[in-house]
């Protein structure tokens, strides 16, 4: 296997105000943007052909990965016009691949961290004789997923939607959202429209008597749909909890970029990334929590499990616990902002203003 297809168009609507200006895989996970993580991994994993099926705020790309040689890579990007979902997204790149009808192709979702055992995946998918190898993981709520159950030899029976009652919970096993695909099966994808690889591709191979295998993996995985999920993300890659050859340094307590300034008495712990820039002030406290570029945390802020945004600025004495601040945005000083709130780009909270407690 040496070529590989990102899909890399959604819109991120659960993770703005992050995907405002930012399409959700360039945001910044770990010191660079998420999607250098996956990039670096399938390298390693001996890709050297990848193809971007890019959507929404597309002409974003290449300009930052060029053609990929940076990575050892060669890049080629294909925009949708009008967002074709998953399978559309395949189908809709299928003339840039240059294998032939019987080799694998590798096929993974944007957004989603994981420790996968790549070559894992393709000896399976070529042991076993498959059309489509999937990746699967356990979970212990799959209420929120679709259920993939498999007979004893690993084989998929059945694509279940997510479930409503206990009752049909059959499985605890869910689509992880990386595939091998047969080349030739991409090219049976309906050109041109709206495609669910999910919905109807996958059930629409069972019905027909394709051999879809599945591949149980229950190394790290998070689907980062969402901003506490991103930011844990990040946290991880840099705790060492998450795999990457990509992390920009070593692994520790917390990752600082160069040309960032952190006062000597300020303490950064939880897998804190500070990016290139910023400022954090005297006797700050961030835990698990990432500042991006030009950023300010001024002193005696306290930052928990949050996302502070390009630009953006913490006044003195705020207090951040699992928020996400927009890019440029200013929080004032003696504010409290707790779990799931949301500050969108270049707003403007003034000193004193919102509390979840008493200002004594």
């Amino acid at each position: 296997m040496t070529e590989a297809i990102l899909l890399v168009g959604g819109r991120g609507t659960r993770l703005r105000p992050l995907t405002v200006r930012t399409p959700k895989p360039m945001v910044p996970a770990a010191g660079v943007p998420f999607l250098t993580h996956q990039l670096a991994r399938a390298r390693a994993a001996g890709v050297e052909h990848i193809v971007l099926a890019t959507s929404y705020l597309a002409e974003v790309f290449e300009p930052y990965f060029g053609d990929g040689s940076s990575l050892g890579l060669h890049i080629e990007y294909v925009t949708e016009e009008e967002p074709l979902g998953t399978g559309g997204a395949i189908r809709n790149v299928a003339s840039r691949l240059r294998s032939g009808p019987d080799d694998p192709v590798l096929i993974f979702n944007g957004d989603i961290l994981t420790g996968l055992d790549i070559p894992a995946l393709v000896t399976t998918h070529e042991t076993t004789g498959a059309d489509v190898s999937l990746h699967l993981t356990r979970v212990e709520d799959p209420r929120a997923f679709g259920l993939v159950p498999t007979d004893a030899t690993g084989r998929v029976t059945a694509f279940l939607e997510k479930p409503q009652s206990p009752e049909e919970i059959v499985t605890d096993q869910i689509n992880a959202g990386a595939y091998v695909f047969r080349r030739s099966v991409i090219d049976t994808i309906p050109a041109g429209r709206p495609v669910s690889v999910e919905r109807e591709t996958f059930p629409e191979l069972l019905a027909t008597g394709a051999h879809l295998q599945g591949m149980v993996d229950s190394t790290y995985w998070l689907d980062l749909g969402t901003p506490q999920a991103f930011v844990r993300g990040s946290a991880d890659l840099v705790l060492g909890r998450a795999p990457s050859p990509a992390v920009p340094g070593r692994c520790g307590d917390r990752l600082v970029l160069p040309t960032a300034t952190v006062a000597p008495d300020a303490k950064l712990t939880g897998g804190t990334v500070i990016g290139e820039g910023a400022r954090i002030g005297e006797g700050a406290r961030i835990t698990g929590s990432t500042v991006l570029a030009g950023a300010v945390v001024e002193p005696g802020a306290v930052v928990t499990d949050s996302f502070v945004g390009a630009g953006a600025r913490i006044g003195e004495r705020t207090v951040l616990t699992g928020t996400v601040i927009g890019d440029g945005a200013v929080v004032g000083p003696d504010n409290e902002l707790r779990d799931g709130v949301r500050v969108w780009c270049d707003a403007r909270i003034p000193a004193a203003t919102l509390r979840f407690s008493s200002d004594q």
